[in-house]
């Protein structure tokens, strides 16, 4: 944290609170795929992780020149939703670290409203951030930009020198680093294998990786303690 005292922790959802990205890729390389694109769940990974719907269907379009129909994103997040209803999980150790932290928390996700707000309620984490909840939706630009970590640093009257970022995805990493912020990247999500490595999120400019959310605590004492 540098010699500045922590204000904020800022998660995303996908990937960080919820155990989603394995479930939402796969649905979304069979959304392209009934478009004509034969794209697999590793592909959808590296192309689309961390990106709002918005962008995920411009970068479709320049990767595939593949036009979607107008309800691509729409039926993609009904068909999200429908599984997250019988599979979404939390993350393991979430809610336990999150409701003990001893500093203010919200979540900024590139995902749109009502998928995010859903994912909250159906693993029992909404009632944790209650209205400190930011979407791609609440910014002209999404991640990697930084404006939607701003906002939530905005909106919580936080310095963004004094906001930490737990992401797992480089767009998302960059998108703190933008702001202004530490991030920390997280690679306990089942899409990412608990990959302690991930060299990608430290090549975007995550500080540290860590992949059991129980260590968290330790992590931001540790930061706190050897700082000026």
């Amino acid at each position: 944290m540098g010699n500045q005292a922590l204000e904020l922790v800022i998660f995303d959802c996908d990937g960080v609170l919820v155990d989603s990205e394995q479930i939402s890729l796969a649905c979304t390389a069979r959304a392209w795929n009934r478009l004509g694109v034969p794209i697999d769940f590793d592909e959808a990974r590296r192309r689309f992780l961390g990106i709002s719907p918005k962008a995920m269907i411009e970068q479709g379009r320049q990767d595939f020149g593949v036009d979607p129909p107008s309800n691509f994103a729409t039926e993609l997040r009904d068909e999200i939703l429908a599984s997250f209803a019988a599979e979404l999980r939390p993350i393991a150790g979430v809610a336990e670290v999150v409701s003990a932290l001893p500093l203010p928390s919200c979540v900024a996700s590139s995902s749109d409203r009502v998928r995010l707000y859903r994912s909250l309620e159906i693993t029992g984490l909404r009632p944790l951030f209650g209205d400190r909840v930011y979407s791609a939706e609440d910014v002209e630009r999404g991640k990697p930009f930084p404006d939607l970590f701003l906002l939530a640093a905005t909106r919580s009257g936080a310095a963004p020198e004094r906001c930490l970022v737990i992401e797992d995805s480089p767009r998302g990493v960059s998108a703190a680093i933008a702001a202004g912020m530490s991030v920390y990247g997280f690679s306990g999500g089942s899409h990412r294998h608990h990959d302690p490595a991930a060299r990608d999120l430290l090549a975007a400019g995550a500080s540290l990786v860590f992949d059991d959310f129980s260590a968290l605590p330790g992590l931001i004492g540790a930061a706190a303690t050897n700082s000026p």
